[in-house]
């Protein structure tokens, strides 16, 4: 059979035979037992109902053994043959360019040069997932194959429910991941309930089909990087010398090494997991790897004496780097974290003391002593953390949950009345007074969230690398018209900007698709996007555009311990933006929207929302995407500007100037002395 044909059949009328587990790819960890055989029995009727029933009798046993080695059913015998990656659109059966674009973007997030556990389906974060298992993609592309501009594919937490009729002017797919009644989202909900098959983790992009591999946070990465080293930096200084510690190289993380390039310093990444490590080394977004922690000593104390930019990776636990630096008296000038700790329990931090195998081990036969050795080991990085911060380290909360979990262990994230550090416990402080900031109170949210920018980002869908180079010509002829006209406010903003537009190429940031991605506000995110509408109307470019962004926006995200943990007003755990995000991008022309429980920072503490549009050359997609940007983008500032943030108050005001059908409501100011009287009588 033809790779068309093979998607065209959707799950084979025949079974497959048997596939070998591959011990060389990065599989996701063992989930731990947590249903009851009354459970198990619910799981294997879920999974079953997939299949013809004469098939039964084979795969009952099959899927139970899956669920008992592997904690999930993932169906690893309809795992299919072809090789996973974004080809080019034209190679894709369907009667609609935009359903074609859509399994561009799904095997994207699967290509095992993107996807962290691919045979799981999993994508980054250590949960990530795109579906559930692999007759839930069997099922997807065929019915996408099948799509007319006249339906809409629905599809619940990896499910594909069906296609049902709409028009031409509605999403092609509306994706939810995870959305629970709220009392039933706690951890050990997710670890039950996605046993069950009934629903999982989309992250962010992962389940959403966004993804674009390490690229995706690079840009955002590096712009907080440069950002850090100018609130630690003298007035013209560089970060020439200065050291970046943190940790992960897995999804998201994994951007850290090659964003610290870009900026200029030397950084090391500790990682624990070899095969990952490995990848990054082979895609050359670390330089060098060390597997020895006094060679390591050395290597850094080298770097900072000749102010080299490197990027390490170190083999090993990040405790051990923080306490061993500390130890050798190396300063580090800015330290962070990454570790996917929204997943503490199943992977996603791997406490100091064990072996890589050996903790994956014991998160699975015993996940109550691996909780307590997890909680151990942040309480000791977090001790090593506060020693170096008390020499002057600059260390902020990467949104990955760090603090919080750290909070929950008991570790010393908070201060006293006497600035010493504390435990919660000791000073019945909630968790919105850490003694550290997250990265988006301290740079992103104030200098990137509140004016509007964001991570726009795009796919070439004719997979041909001049696209592209063709894309990040006219988005850097675009920024800079802008930028002549921008006020004073966002100039920075503008000159960063456009310098990652220009280095892009340089950087090689491609991981799988021919994909980019720029932090722009409303306008430039349109002008680029008409541009590039014009662009393939008139076959400078030579198919159709993929248009999307991260989730960790300005407006498609609620998330109080990230993307709005600079929301003051107390509504920073209310998640009315990002719902009413998604609502208003499916009927202002998005080719598909998501609405996720969890990413990030973890289920149940965030609700987050994504896009993506085909724009083909046509009147009708310029119409989609000025609608659809201008409201994706503004809806997010006013409700920043409705919280007090000062930008935003600034950047809905000058909306409002560009787009008179725009009517913001804003804030009246209280003179403070006012409330000061008032208590102080």
């Amino acid at each position: 059979m033809t790779f068309q044909e093979k998607i065209k059949q959707g799950i084979p009328a025949e079974l497959p035979s048997k596939k070998e587990y591959q011990k060389e790819i990065n599989h996701a960890p063992k989930r731990k037992e947590i249903l009851s055989k009354e459970e198990k029995e619910l799981a294997l009727k879920n999974a079953l109902r997939y299949f013809d029933k004469k098939h039964h009798k084979v795969l009952v046993k099959e899927f139970l053994e899956e669920l008992e080695t592997y904690g999930r059913i993932y169906m690893y015998r309809f795992r299919p043959d072809y090789k996973m990656y974004a080809r080019p659109i034209q190679e894709y059966p369907g009667n609609c360019e935009q359903a074609k674009a859509i399994m561009l973007m799904i095997q994207n997030n699967l290509d095992y040069a993107v996807a962290q556990h691919p045979h799981e389906l999993i994508t980054y974060g250590g949960n990530g997932a795109v579906f559930q298992n692999w007759a839930q993609y069997l099922l997807t592309m065929q019915y996408l194959s099948e799509m007319t501009n006249e339906q809409t594919l629905a599809i619940y937490s990896g499910h594909p429910m069906g296609l049902f009729p709409s028009h031409k002017n509605a999403p092609r797919v509306v994706v939810t991941n995870g959305m629970m009644i709220p009392n039933y989202s706690k951890p050990n909900d997710w670890e039950k309930y996605n046993a069950l098959g009934v629903t999982q983790y989309g992250q962010m992009t992962a389940g959403s089909y966004m993804y674009i591999g390490p690229q995706g946070i690079v840009h955002g990465t590096t712009i907080t990087i440069l950002n850090a080293g100018r609130k630690i930096a003298k007035e013209g200084e560089s970060l020439a010398g200065k050291l970046f510690l943190t940790s992960g190289l897995g999804g998201m993380s994994g951007a850290q090494p090659k964003a610290g390039n870009i900026a200029g310093c030397i950084t090391v990444c500790a990682e624990v997991n070899p095969k990952i490590t490995e990848v990054r080394l082979s895609q050359g977004w670390i330089d060098e790897k060390i597997t020895d922690i006094d060679e390591l000593v050395v290597r850094v104390k080298k770097a900072k004496a000749t102010k080299e930019v490197v990027s390490i990776a170190y083999l090993g636990n990040i405790v051990e780097v923080w306490e061993k630096f500390y130890e050798a008296k190396i300063y580090v000038d800015i330290g962070s974290d990454q570790t996917s700790l929204h997943n503490p329990w199943a992977g996603g931090y791997y406490p100091i003391g064990l072996s890589f195998d050996a903790a994956n081990e014991l998160m699975a036969s015993n996940p109550k002593v691996f909780k307590e050795k997890v909680q151990a080991s942040l309480r000791r990085q977090v001790n090593a953390i506060n020693k170096h911060t008390t020499n002057g380290t600059y260390f902020f909360d990467y949104g990955n949950a760090f603090l919080l979990e750290s909070s929950r262990a008991g570790a010393f994230v908070f201060k006293d009345k006497q600035n010493k550090f504390c435990s919660v416990n000791e000073t019945n402080l909630n968790s919105e007074s850490f003694a550290y900031p997250s990265y988006v109170q301290d740079i992103m949210g104030p200098m990137c969230f509140d004016y509007g920018f964001g991570p726009f980002r795009w796919v070439c869908t004719s997979g041909n690398p001049e696209d592209l180079e063709k894309t990040d010509a006219i988005a850097c002829e675009v920024l800079e018209e802008i930028k002549k006209h921008s006020p004073k406010e966002i100039q920075q903003q503008m000159d960063d900007n456009i310098q990652w537009i220009k280095g892009a190429q340089k950087n090689k940031l491609v991981v799988g698709s021919q994909a980019r991605i720029l932090y722009a506000d409303a306008e430039g995110r349109i002008k680029i996007a008409e541009a590039f509408n014009n662009a393939v109307k008139n076959k400078k470019i030579t198919a159709p555009i993929v248009l999307g962004r991260d989730h960790h926006d300005v407006s498609g995200t609620d998330s109080p311990y990230r993307e709005t943990s600079n929301i003051y007003d107390g509504s920073r755990f209310t998640a009315d933006m990002a719902i009413q995000n998604v609502i208003g991008d499916s009927f202002r022309g998005a080719t598909w929207v998501s609405i996720h429980n969890g990413g990030g920072v973890g289920w149940g503490e965030v609700i987050n929302g994504g896009f993506g549009m085909v724009i083909d050359g046509t009147i009708e997609a310029e119409k989609r995407l000025k609608s659809m940007l201008f409201w994706d983008v503004n809806n997010g500032i006013a409700r920043r500007n409705w919280a007090r943030n000062k930008g935003a108050t600034f950047a809905v005001k000058r909306a409002m100037e560009m787009e008179p059908n725009l009517k913001v409501t804003l804030p009246n100011l209280i003179d403070d002395t006012l409330l000061n009287d008032l208590f102080n009588t």
